[in-house]
């Protein structure tokens, strides 16, 4: 039966403090440079819980990232603000209705969720047009810092916060996203710890995943093994993405697993198994992929092609210091499956210039990695000259 040493960490609202220190400090710095007033509102909406189309099922909430990244909350339907000139941070919850207590349980007190999460000050929702005028007005009509900008993973947009009365305002749509996503890319320790741990607890349930798998089982169960090791043992109700369990012919499809391909062929004698899954705890997550044969005897051609990913892996790593370009170490990671492969007389020619055609890109389609934290694909850490790259190397 399977056990786990890992106990699920407490974790300190300090770190999203933490957190929006960072924040103000890179606001104040910029607002400094462009001679700009120091002054202002940071203000994000937090996520909505959502039904199944037009049903009352409500879906799993989970925040909002950027938000989490900041408050820390948990629940939906919230509002954060931050004053640049003071440091105060701001909670706005939402009002909820008597019948809330008989269907969802208790109607927490403002003075909790000041408490729960550390905060300066806490309202309500429909007292954010009187509190912000009342309490930051006093060099004239506070602007808002709206989070308002396109992801360069998904090419979606973020939400820009949004309420009833807004208009009384003026709005800062270009300043707030550029500079809180760079506010991500560098981790504190406390999160550094928690994505550890997420990653802990994702080694477990790989490994758990690894002893139960055997052929005439379907890549579904090799899911739920994953999913009730990471929940039971870990606390982690969410997982950082759709789980992948490729196997077969399956493994070659790079985001196997999701409604139209769902994780449901029937593990057979010799195959390969490719195993993307990752746990997630208080919003940071873990992505870990391992591959592996269904008997645990590699065949000569699986072998091969493990080898060659292998080596790349090492190279990489044995190369990684400050300074090293990461578009380097991409190229490096082709290089040196290629040359494996050539060493096997899979392909022929010149390393050189398949390099120059691209040919790495038939056999590593996607991006040599990506950075990870309270999403999968974190955001941040590209220069803008450096975005046309994107297309090139996709992620996973």
């Amino acid at each position: 039966m399977a056990t786990s040493s890992l106990a699920p960490p407490e974790v300190p609202m300090e770190l999203h403090a933490g957190n929006r220190d960072r924040l103000l400090t890179a606001l104040r710095a910029h607002l400094s440079a462009t001679a700009s007033p120091p002054r202002g509102i940071a203000l994000l909406q937090g996520g909505e819980e959502q039904t199944r189309h037009c049903t009352d099922h409500l879906e799993l909430f989970r925040q909002e990232s950027y938000f989490a990244y900041l408050f820390g909350v948990r629940e939906p339907g919230f509002y954060g603000a931050i004053d640049i000139a003071s440091g105060q941070s701001i909670l706005f919850a939402p009002r909820l209705p008597p019948d809330y207590a008989v269907w969802m349980g208790e109607i927490k007190p403002l003075p909790y969720f000041k408490d729960r999460y550390k905060v300066d000050l806490v309202f309500y929702v429909d007292e954010i047009v009187q509190v912000l005028q009342d309490r930051f007005s006093q060099h004239g009509k506070p602007v808002l810092f709206l989070l308002y900008g396109k992801s360069t993973d998904s090419g979606n947009y973020s939400k820009p916060a949004s309420f009833e009365g807004i208009e009384k305002f003026d709005t800062d749509l270009g300043t707030l996203h550029p500079i809180l996503t760079e506010c991500r890319v560098i981790k504190s320790e406390m999160e550094l710890g928690l994505i550890q741990y997420a990653n802990d607890v994702s080694s477990e349930a790989h490994i758990e995943v690894m002893r139960q798998a055997k052929p005439g089982m379907k890549e579904y169960q090799l899911e739920s093994i994953f999913l009730h090791h990471s929940y039971r043992y870990g606390a982690c109700r969410h997982c950082s993405y759709t789980c992948i369990c490729a196997t077969g012919e399956n493994s070659s499809i790079l985001h196997y697993g999701h409604t139209a391909a769902p994780n449901d062929r029937t593990l057979n004698d010799g195959d390969m198994a490719l195993m993307d899954m990752g746990a997630e705890y208080n919003f940071y997550g873990s992505d870990i992929t391992c591959s592996y044969p269904i008997n645990g005897k590699f065949n000569s051609n699986q072998a091969t092609v493990y080898n060659a990913v292998l080596k790349a892996h090492n190279a990489v790593i044995s190369h990684m210091q400050p300074g090293v370009k990461w578009v380097d170490m991409h190229k490096l990671a082709e290089q040196t499956i290629l040359e494996s492969l050539k060493n096997e007389k899979i392909i022929h020619g010149d390393i050189a210039d398949m390099m120059t055609r691209r040919l790495g890109a038939v056999f590593m389609p996607h991006g040599l990695g990506h950075l990870l934290g309270i999403d999968t694909h974190d955001p941040g850490g590209y220069p803008e000259v450096e975005i046309w790259i994107l297309p090139m190397f996709m992620q996973v």
